[in-house]
């Protein structure tokens, strides 16, 4: 019985860790490390704007990205349930994008992560990710109130040379 709840628990932990490292790939645009938190007979429903296995969503998602000066995917509530070597997951997320200038707005979507997740050779991965959305709001951006209310803070970039990568020597790049 108590090692049965140790399992569960560790189990939960490393759903969580799955689905966070899930938004740090994404918003890092570190696709190997995305692609590796996936199994190859995965499915990521994304609505019309994608729906297919995991190489193909990697390859699709540097041209989806590619319209935004940065992305901040963030997790609030997450609920997992566990059945042996398979669980499922409710996550609510906000998904909050910005497009540079000279046309900059931001776009935050609040939505939930519907996913469906196995455990395979010791190892949790999606199996089936499909996405909810709950709410939607864009808004036009003045680049200047940047530099006023972030004056001096070292600013975020997507890709390899964010300031995590060298803030943070045990977050490396391609490493889960």
């Amino acid at each position: 019985m108590f090692g049965d709840l140790v399992q569960i628990l560790l189990d939960k932990q490393d759903l969580h860790e799955l689905v966070l490292t899930y938004c740090r790939a994404v918003d890092r645009r570190d696709y190997a490390l995305l692609r590796s938190l996936y199994h190859d007979d995965a499915i990521d429903d994304h609505g019309a704007m994608f729906k297919g296995g995991p190489d193909d969503y990697v390859a699709w998602l540097p041209g989806a990205m590619a319209m935004w000066e940065t992305t901040v995917h963030s997790l609030s509530n997450c609920l997992f349930k566990i059945d042996g070597d398979a669980a499922e997951g409710e996550l609510y997320a906000v998904a909050y994008h910005r497009a540079p200038p000279p046309d900059a707005r931001e776009i935050a979507i609040g939505g939930r992560y519907l996913d469906r997740y196995e455990k395979r050779d010791g190892a949790w991965k999606f199996h089936r990710r499909a996405l909810a959305l709950d709410w939607c709001n864009v808004r036009d951006v003045n680049p200047a109130d940047y530099e006023t209310f972030a004056a001096g803070a070292v600013i975020g970039r997507p890709d390899a040379g964010d300031a995590s990568y060298v803030a943070l020597g045990m977050f490396g790049r391609d490493q889960a």
